[in-house]
């Protein structure tokens, strides 16, 4: 049903006021998975203007996977392992972080991060020493690439450098993720000695810090592939301008802008923006794709020396149907979904309150629907 914004709101501003625990019924389901769809619909018709005002713009893989602007030879290697290799394998070692920032997944818990433990990694949800890694790759071969994520990798980067060695001389493709505050030219050069292929700064996570620029610069010298990966947030939008012909001097090779996506822990961050659901997946606010879709526009009318890539929750998407291709599933198996327990319902009333924001098409609720009426 193409249901109206008007009508829309009104059950909105209904299941809002139920109790949390209180599921809704058969119809009211349909509902509430109607109104998604329209938002959904309008959020991705208002990308897709913007995105057409983009000149140059590429796609990468079959589909495309992903779009981006710029030198195709500077598109992160960690991004095609993840799009078209085997997936991203994630492997966890640091449980603590030296930055707090509104648009961490794990904001207001960072304290309560359990440790992956003393001489352990976290490998596809398993614990291993670093010594086991010959035995997982004689059992299970070897990836196209692996990330360090989970949380700030400098806290301990000193015991990363063996781990990094063993990938490497296997040669698997690792990058890491960091937010550039313990990022020295003396921790960068071990990382590059130690085999790492491409390293990611968070530059949001710092405010755009004149000693990180000033970091990712000094990783171009030791590690191949250097770039930015941090959520597309108004203050980054506003510190990138700021600093923009500085970042750029740097001579990293990509930004991969992230779109901003909220769990239980940072949505409070962000309340009363316009949210929408993606694939009744990941939840996030209008804006940030807004913010990707006007730094490619620029970046490709300035001829920015780097790619732009568009990591936003498509993107994302298409990242775990690879992964479970590759890991043999059956058509359409996907792990892609909401992450919250519960729908937020409250959360969408700004959207569906804003003037600005129309649904494409709208028909009246049939009987049985309408507010008014007895729906379950």
């Amino acid at each position: 049903m193409n249901i109206s914004k008007k009508d829309a709101l009104q059950w909105f501003q209904f299941f809002a006021a139920l109790p949390e625990e209180q599921p809704l019924g058969p119809r009211q389901q349909e509902i509430a998975l109607a109104t998604f769809s329209q938002i959904e619909r309008a959020a991705e018709a208002r990308f897709a203007r913007m995105q057409a005002e983009i000149p140059g713009l590429q796609g990468m893989g079959a589909g495309p996977r992903t779009y981006y602007v710029g030198p195709e030879d500077k598109f992160p290697k960690g991004c095609r392992s993840c799009l078209t290799g085997t997936g991203l394998s994630a492997v966890r070692k640091t449980n603590k972080c030296n930055a707090h920032c509104p648009f961490c997944y794990d904001y207001g818990v960072l304290d309560a991060i359990p440790p992956i433990g003393e001489g352990y990694w976290e490998i596809g949800g398993g614990k291993y020493r670093e010594e086991d890694l010959p035995l997982l790759f004689a059992i299970q071969g070897k990836p196209t690439g692996i990330a360090y994520v989970y949380l700030e990798p400098f806290m301990e980067i000193e015991k990363y450098y063996g781990i990094i060695r063993r990938f490497h001389e296997a040669g698997v493709h690792q990058h890491l993720y960091t937010n550039g505050l313990g990022a020295t030219e003396e921790r960068l050069r071990a990382l590059g000695e130690a085999g790492l292929e491409e390293i990611r700064f968070n530059l949001g996570a710092s405010n755009a810090a004149d000693q990180v620029i000033e970091s990712m610069g000094i990783a171009k010298q030791y590690i191949p592939q250097v770039g930015i990966e941090t959520p597309m947030t108004r203050e980054f939008e506003a510190q990138f301008q700021e600093k923009k012909a500085r970042i750029l001097a740097t001579d990293i090779d990509f930004m991969n802008c992230a779109e901003l996506h909220l769990n239980e822990n940072n949505l409070g961050n962000y309340w009363g923006e316009n949210l929408y659901y993606y694939r009744m997946g990941y939840l996030s606010p209008l804006f940030s794709r807004e913010i990707t879709l006007r730094l490619m526009k620029e970046a490709a009318e300035e001829g920015w020396p780097l790619v732009v890539h568009d990591c936003c929750n498509r993107t994302k998407f298409t990242r775990d149907l690879n992964q479970k291709h590759k890991e043999g599933g059956w058509f359409g198996q996907t792990s892609y979904g909401r992450e919250m327990e519960s729908c937020p319902y409250e959360a969408f009333l700004p959207v569906l309150e804003d003037p600005d924001f129309s649904f494409l098409e709208e028909e009246e609720l049939p009987r049985g629907y309408r507010p008014g009426e007895i729906v379950i």
